[in-house]
């Protein structure tokens, strides 16, 4: 036996100023309940501070004059055409010139020689992508036609919002919007006449402005100054040089506080860090164009974040969802990763995200506690989560949210990945009503301490990790341990719930219901056994493998999960039962090949 010792088997073996412009209908709410969640006096000074300065640039930008003060000099042409490195949809680009929008999975019709801006768009992630134009790079695709379509629609924007607008004007849709533009201007340049391509030099330096002034915030600021820098690639002359280096200075002191030395994101978001990265290539694909060196924190933060992605990317070939990141694709994270490293071989620790694997199975567990403050816009409360791809099937997965799906917050719930929950609470929510429209939806709750030990031994390696979230109200400890037999492809489980140390004195209820919850891939099959204790799994491959628990009540429930903003069917094994708050609680869980001599009877 190996000295780390295997669990014993489970048994059975132009809007005004505060308008969202063109957008129809009032987001939607999900309740949600936590344990212990409070805006806290850490949360205050944020709160005073972002009033105190809201509305003040709320009405200084929204001045009839302001606009002038964003003209400076205009380039009269362009210096470098940026390469995007994200995959383009032609689709979305031949569905505008014959008059439809496909934007976050919704759709807007409008007549020949029509624009989208004046009209109510379906919902609010469509009309985030429409100001963000997402829609341009599939536009240009398009040869010619696509790049004269886009330079009508462009200019009919800057007419439309010439006026500065909470919404349209935002900082993080103006970053996107400033990093499609500065990669297509050039070719729009070939379609226009000479004061049509001065006017598209002049809205990309007013853009560019705009984000180099306030409000921002920190969380985001590396990715607004990478969208400036690369603007000031794309106007020639003086106009983008100056533009360039106040971008780039602020962005070599941005990165740092972005990119953690082992290069994952400071919101620990895997998804964050594919998108910084692929910005990042393309700023410096621009100034390789324009012959210009790159800065030393720009291409430390580029290496540092490959080997992140490298870690983040399952064998399947897209990103672990933890932490308010999506899979993303394939191809767009094949896209930006540095030298070919096969994913289903890297195994270790970035960004609070521990990875595992054997030949057959690679787990990667949430190890770390959730971002704080301004970092934690798109963070969840689900600590101890894990992800679990057998061959290349992700069969364990979680919700799926993202920011995209701003509309279900409850979805960032201890319910919503794959991990225990307690009293069918959280361990934190995202922070709504008035806060929230003021700070956004950080994530709020007591302070979350995670501690993770792994040991690996001869064929085989144990992570150990445990969590304090349930202490405040239940006055329970959450460890979880994953024994990796690395021969077997095989992987046992416990979930340890035990007091806290000087909680047994503390007067509570004497029980809490507890809830194991294993979300699965939408498209992965669950078929329950006559033992009500196995479930076996097959994925797309058709391969099948067998989930066992000695858990009291198993059971296969309906759920749901998020792709790219869409709600999917899917489902979940959920293993429920009641656990003493006075003395220790176990469940055992295995997850092994099926047809491997010990399937049920």
């Amino acid at each position: 036996m190996s000295p780390l010792g295997p669990f014993a088997r489970p048994e059975g073996d132009g809007p005004a100023p505060g308008e969202i412009p063109g957008l129809r209908g009032a987001p939607v709410r999900t309740p949600v309940r936590a344990t212990g969640a409070s805006t806290g006096p850490a949360l205050w000074p944020a709160i005073l501070g972002r009033m105190l300065t809201r509305q003040l640039w709320i009405e200084a930008y929204g001045l009839p004059g302001y606009a002038l003060t964003l003209r400076g000099r205009t380039a009269q042409s362009f210096a470098a055409t940026p390469r995007d490195f994200r995959p383009v949809d032609p689709t979305v680009g031949k569905g505008i010139l014959g008059g439809r929008f496909v934007l976050a999975g919704s759709s807007l019709e409008i007549g020949p020689d029509e624009e989208p801006f004046n009209r109510p768009s379906p919902n609010r992630a469509f009309a985030v992508d429409l100001h963000a134009f997402a829609w341009l790079p599939s536009l240009i695709a398009q040869g010619e036609r696509g790049a004269r379509e886009a330079l009508r629609l462009t200019l009919i924007w800057s007419d439309v919002f010439v006026r500065w607008s909470p919404f349209a004007w935002d900082p993080d849709i103006l970053a996107r919007r400033a990093v499609n533009l500065a990669c297509a201007a050039r070719r729009m340049g070939q379609v226009a006449t000479e004061a049509e391509r001065l006017k598209l030099a002049s809205v990309l330096g007013r853009q560019a402005r705009q984000l180099l002034r306030p409000p921002g915030g920190v969380a985001t600021q590396s990715e607004r100054m990478t969208a400036a820098a690369l603007v000031g690639c794309v106007l020639a002359g003086p106009p983008g040089v100056s533009i360039r280096r106040k971008a780039l200075a602020r962005l070599s002191k941005a990165l740092p506080r972005t990119v953690g030395p082992d290069g994952g994101h400071a919101s620990r978001s895997p998804e964050a860090g594919l998108e910084l990265l692929l910005d990042l290539l393309t700023l410096e694909d621009g100034l390789s164009q324009i012959s210009e060196d790159l800065p030393e924190a720009v291409g430390d933060a580029i290496a540092r974040l490959q080997d992140a992605i490298t870690l983040h990317t399952l064998p399947d070939g897209r990103l672990a969802t933890l932490q308010g990141g999506g899979p993303s694709t394939a191809a767009r994270v094949a896209a930006a990763r540095g030298p070919e490293v096969r994913p289903e071989d890297v195994a270790g620790v970035v960004g609070g995200l521990t990875r595992i694997r054997s030949p057959l199975l690679t787990v990667i567990a949430d190890t770390a506690p959730p971002a704080r403050g301004p970092w934690s816009g798109a963070a969840c409360a689900q600590p101890l989560s894990l992800e679990i791809v057998c061959g290349k099937d992700r069969l364990v997965t979680g919700s799926g949210w993202t920011p995209r799906a701003a509309d279900r917050q409850g979805l960032r719930l201890t319910p919503g990945h794959s991990t225990l929950t307690l009293g069918e609470t959280s361990t934190g929510e995202p922070l709504g009503g008035w806060k929230g429209e003021l700070l956004g939806p950080r994530l709020i709750g007591r302070p979350l301490h995670v501690d993770a030990n792994q040991r690996d031994g001869e064929g085989a390696v144990w992570l150990e990790i445990e969590h304090d979230g349930w202490v405040h109200d239940f006055g329970l400890l959450h460890q979880r341990r994953l024994y990796l037999d690395q021969r077997l492809d095989e992987l046992r489980a416990e979930e340890r719930l035990h007091p806290a140390h000087g909680q047994k004195d503390v007067v509570r209820a004497i029980a809490a219901p507890y809830a194991v919850r294993f979300q699965l891939e939408p498209g992965v099959q669950a078929s329950l056994a006559r033992d009500r204790r196995s479930i076996l799994l097959r994925g797309h491959s058709g391969r099948g493998w067998w989930f066992r628990t000695d858990g009291p009540d198993v059971a296969i429930e309906p759920s749901v999960h998020v792709d790219e903003g869409l709600t999917r069917r899917s489902l979940q094994i959920v293993v429920r039962g009641s656990a003493r708050t006075d003395s220790e609680t176990k469940i055992r869980w295995k997850l092994s090949p099926a047809g491997a001599g010990n399937d049920p009877a």
